[in-house]
């Protein structure tokens, strides 16, 4: 953390694709979203100001490599906890859980569960844990696997896959962008437990961060940045919201 503030400017590693949790606006260049927000809260504390941050794009397949490296000095990008990924980097306590779900096409009436995947197309992102649930609950399910989100959507336009499947609030975002066009099945399965990753070993950050968390959930921060960006789509906090610690 010395460096951080010796530095003066957070390094943060976040998606610039996904609406609502991380989003690059094409107008004005900043990147909104619930892990950005937390983000900045983070570079408040650290640094005194949310301002002294500096967002790195992160693609699912990179986060470990980019924490290892130093590229930044930490991940929030819809990074579920899994032991395989604890191995590689150190996280923090959950600060948000999700749904798995599916998007498909408006007109698509034949899907409307997990079960109606066989034979469909079904695109993820590559080195996600969405791909490894799939393989393992709709094994009938093809997979085109990509490097983001972003670049399922005009394959799902197109009809070079049947759904996209990832969390539902990721989902929720995709579809606050195509209303007219897509549609979220609203059957979730699983729950991811996203986390804050850092160092293997950077236990002293991590617990510096458990605090952080701990103390949003607390005193309200947690759920303004919720209101303020998932919350527009309609979405409510109850299932995604951790206790208070």
């Amino acid at each position: 953390m010395w460096r951080i503030r010796e530095r003066g400017v957070l390094v943060v590693g976040t998606k610039f694709d996904q609406p609502m949790f991380g989003y690059k606006d094409p107008v004005s260049g900043r990147i909104t979203g619930f892990d950005a927000e937390m983000a900045r809260l983070i570079a408040k504390d650290l640094t005194g100001s949310e301002s002294n941050i500096r967002f790195v794009e992160t693609v699912t397949r990179e986060r470990e490599n980019f924490i290892a490296q130093g590229v930044v000095d930490l991940v929030i990008a819809t990074y579920s906890i899994t032991p395989t990924r604890a191995r590689l980097v150190t996280f923090t306590d959950p600060y948000y859980y999700a749904g798995q779900d599916l998007l498909v096409r408006i007109a698509d009436t034949t899907i409307n569960d997990l079960s109606d995947l066989d034979g469909k197309t079904v695109c993820t992102a590559k080195g996600s844990t969405s791909s490894d649930r799939l393989r393992a609950e709709a094994p009938g399910a093809a997979l085109e696997i990509v490097d983001a989100y972003s670049i399922c959507v005009p394959a799902l336009m197109a009809g070079r896959v049947d759904a996209i499947s990832t969390d539902d609030t990721i989902l929720l975002g995709l579809l606050d962008q195509h209303p007219d066009m897509f549609r979220l099945v609203r059957k979730p399965f699983g729950r991811e437990p996203y986390g804050i990753g850092v160092r293997r070993e950077d236990t002293g950050f991590r617990d510096y961060l458990n605090g952080l968390i701990a103390r949003w959930l607390r005193d309200g921060q947690w759920d303004r940045a919720f209101k303020d960006t998932i919350g527009v789509s309609g979405a409510t906090s109850e299932e995604s919201r951790p206790a208070n610690r």
